[in-house]
């Protein structure tokens, strides 16, 4: 199984090389543009190869030239996209999409059931995308006729469609944009916009006239690359770009928010998050594995002031895994208190005794906590706090500060005591993280665990992952209870999404998930 992590791929993968300015052909005759009806959108890294099969593009870019089968709609619902409705089977084995009629792709193509089928053999049951369920429990596809095709299970995928509804490597290029071997040649798609070049400094759009939905008010966009989020702040002051946000597309952070709110007619906007920061532990470590410990380390955690000064009130303190914004999430825990006085007695009554570090039977209540800035960014201070706050109940904790390298070294390898993590967020919740974060005999080689038990653990993750829609729920939340009941992880907060946008924008529509770009329903004014 390849090693692969959705959000640190996202975050990460076109740090480490750069690719040659290219033009790329066009249906369009229109160069690139600005003015009243081009909408400027930045992002913080080139949007890269926008072949729609592999990972290396920048998939907030892909969204706007790709459309999926089905759609994930607002609190997790799937609508329909390409595929205007679908049925399951009884047994979650046999999947029968009935494809929208009179599509074509932007260069004329006819979207239909050959051209469906063309692009699925590019990627559904290949080892190297065997992360999707999909994927990983394909066993053949079929034409019904030209608007019908079918996808048959080896066993059922309870995330099918969800995964069906992302980005890379899901969505549909024109075979017309692919060479005599089928190899990819350039971006042309069935979606909203067309792509009129794209290199190192950005990507040009023209509307897609021939879209087969609601086409954009606006006829351009133009998405530059300004990496860093002070030179981004500073071309929103000068006009230069209309909006910005998205932890794929341009992250704000916290202070930049702040600094946006004093910026005259500028406009920041928040919206309830979908991932969660989770203090995570090493279970194979003697310390870590004992419970008292790890709940006498979320009795010390101040979460309610930890998401207003850390996180400058952009969190909401949680004890949960998932925002309710997630599908299956759960009950909603109340947000502990901080209690030390609890956390001391908790300490006491497992045998951790004396003055900081505390001891038992010679050993020091001494642990390290892993960190980076380019996994879980804001960490640093997160860090501190957490440090500052379990001190005062005796244990000693240093942090290690780790670059992204060394990091995905380190956790994979049980290389720490404490670390940070952050939940995939939506699409990819609760399947994701519990598969990634928790499940034993799941490796992604990447991240991870933030705690396993494959005794006790693992049963309940696979019940819920093949659970049938009637038994998800409360197969999800007889998981949740049981990471509750055993003290195995510290949810903190739930980030907020931030986004800002100039008097230019007239109406601005929350994208559904961060791994797209906020693009249906924006208005310029």
């Amino acid at each position: 199984m390849p090693a692969f992590n959705r959000r640190d791929f996202l975050l990460h993968a076109l740090a480490a090389g750069t690719v040659a300015p290219a033009i790329l052909g066009s249906t369009s005759s229109a160069g690139q543009a600005s003015g009243a009806g081009t909408l400027r959108v930045p992002t913080a890294r080139e949007a890269n190869d926008l072949n729609p099969w592999k990972y290396s593009g920048l998939w907030v870019v892909s969204s706007l030239i790709y459309d999926p089968l089905v759609s994930y709609g607002p609190g997790g619902k799937i609508v329909p996209a390409l595929a205007e409705s679908w049925t399951v089977s009884n047994d979650g084995l046999d999947y029968t999409f009935n494809l929208r009629k009179g599509v074509t792709f932007s260069d004329g193509t006819p979207f239909n059931a050959d051209a469906a089928l063309w692009n699925l053999k590019h990627w559904i049951g290949q080892s190297d995308h065997s992360w999707l369920s999909v994927s990983a429990n394909f066993e053949a596809m079929r034409k019904i006729d030209d608007d019908k095709i079918g996808i048959k299970l080896k066993a059922p995928a309870s995330a099918a469609l969800i995964e069906l509804s992302t980005i890379n490597p899901m969505r549909f290029l024109s075979p017309a944009s692919a060479d005599a071997d089928g190899n990819y040649v350039k971006p042309v798609g069935t979606g909203r916009w067309v792509v009129v070049s794209s290199n190192a400094n950005g990507t040009e759009f023209a509307r897609n006239d021939k879209y087969w939905g609601e086409k954009p008010a606006h006829d351009r966009l133009s998405i530059p690359v300004i990496p860093e989020g002070r030179s981004r702040v500073a071309a929103m002051r000068a006009g230069e770009i209309d909006m910005m946000g998205g932890s794929f597309a341009a992250k704000i952070s916290p202070q930049e928010a702040e600094t946006l709110k004093t910026v005259p007619g500028v406009t920041v906007v928040t919206d309830m998050g979908t991932d969660t920061i989770v203090l995570g532990f090493n279970p194979t470590r003697a310390i870590t594995k004992d419970p008292a410990v790890r709940e006498a380390i979320s009795l010390c955690l101040d979460r309610v002031a930890i998401a207003k000064v850390v996180m400058a009130g952009y969190a909401d303190p949680t004890a949960n895994l998932f925002p309710p914004s997630v599908p299956y999430a759960g009950r909603r825990e109340p947000v502990p208190n901080r209690d030390v006085e609890a956390a001391k007695q908790k300490l006491e009554a497992a045998g951790w005794t004396g003055d900081a570090p505390r001891q038992k039977d010679g050993v020091p209540l001494a642990l390290e906590l892993v960190i980076s800035e380019d996994a879980v960014p804001g960490s640093r201070a997160l860090s501190e706090v957490i440090q500052s706050q379990l001190n005062e109940a005796g244990f000693g904790v240093t942090i290690r500060q780790v670059d992204h390298v060394t990091r995905h070294d380190d956790i994979p390898n049980m290389k720490y005591d404490m670390s940070l993590f952050i939940t995939n967020g939506a699409p990819y919740d609760p399947h994701g993280s519990i598969t990634i974060f928790f499940l034993s005999t799941f490796t992604s080689g990447t991240d991870g665990k933030m705690f396993v038990d494959a005794e006790h653990l693992d049963p309940l993750l696979l019940k819920a992952l093949s659970a049938n829609e009637g038994e998800r729920e409360a197969a999800y939340q007889a998981v949740l209870d049981w990471l509750r009941d055993n003290h195995a992880i510290c949810p903190i907060y739930h980030a907020k999404r931030i986004w800002a946008h100039t008097e230019r924008v007239a109406k601005f529509v929350f994208p559904t998930t961060e791994y797209e770009m906020p693009d249906k329903g924006v208005v310029l004014a």
